[in-house]
């Protein structure tokens, strides 16, 4: 792993957890077999040492998976613009892990997560949705390799 350039801006890894588990989306990104990069915002959920996010059952992504389980995770937390100071107040975490596909129970759980998360107020509904469309839904898993923080305070 590369050292940060800029150390005094390093956070601890418990502060950078923290800004992943907030976040209300990440970037993730992957390389395909060209070693063409490639980042897309996904909405996740974390738990754990890991980060969980569903797809559709194809896609690019997908296939920069098969290609390559190695992936990056971004998310960047508040951040503020300081005009005056020529400079912005900021926080974000950046992961890096291995990708796989989950089943079975860990996809429900998964999918649960993902409502808890972003439909909390409606989950009776959301888990008849989950169940209409589950086999029209893959569910991954990033299982956290390491994690670094940065912030601008």
């Amino acid at each position: 792993m590369h050292k940060m350039r800029r150390a005094d801006r390093t956070i601890e890894n418990e502060e950078a957890f923290h800004i992943l588990k907030k976040g209300e989306y990440g970037v993730l990104s992957t390389v395909d077999a060209d070693n063409q990069p490639y980042g897309v915002p996904v909405n996740f959920y974390t738990t754990d040492n890991s980060i969980y996010f569903h797809s559709a059952i194809e896609g690019h992504k997908i296939d920069n998976f098969t290609y390559n389980p190695k992936v990056s995770f971004c998310v960047i937390g508040n951040t503020s613009v300081l005009p005056s100071k020529f400079d912005i107040k900021y926080e974000s975490a950046i992961v890096f892990g291995l990708l796989s596909e989950i089943f079975d129970s860990e996809k429900q759980m998964a999918l649960e997560g993902l409502l808890h998360k972003y439909s909390n107020g409606y989950f009776d509904e959301g888990l008849e949705y989950i169940n209409a469309l589950k086999e029209k839904t893959r569910v991954f898993k990033i299982s956290i390799e390491t994690i670094t923080g940065k912030a601008g305070k």
